[in-house]
């Protein structure tokens, strides 16, 4: 049974972020990670990603791996995400 995340970050630049994000749709189907990214319309220098999983396990292997660690830094990441996994 797959798991539901909500991962909020902080993005210096919008841009960077969706073409990084698009860069890296199939090393998410590959694992399994189905992600939708949404500008939040308050605040444009955050970025809400809602999606499923097969596993918080997979999901933590996932943006603890060498190439996601880059990508999250092409993408202006700034600080670590606020996750949060539901279930249902």
């Amino acid at each position: 049974m797959s798991i539901t995340l909500v991962v909020k970050l902080k993005v210096e630049d919008q841009a960077k972020f969706e073409a990084s994000f698009a860069n890296r749709a199939s090393a998410r189907v590959a694992v399994g990670l189905e992600a939708k990214a949404y500008r939040d319309m308050d605040d444009s220098n955050y970025v809400v990603v809602i999606g499923t999983a097969p596993s918080k396990e997979v999901f933590f292997g996932f943006m603890t791996s060498p190439e996601q660690q880059e990508a999250l830094k092409t993408a202006t990441v700034q600080g670590p995400p606020d996750v949060t996994f539901l279930e249902g």
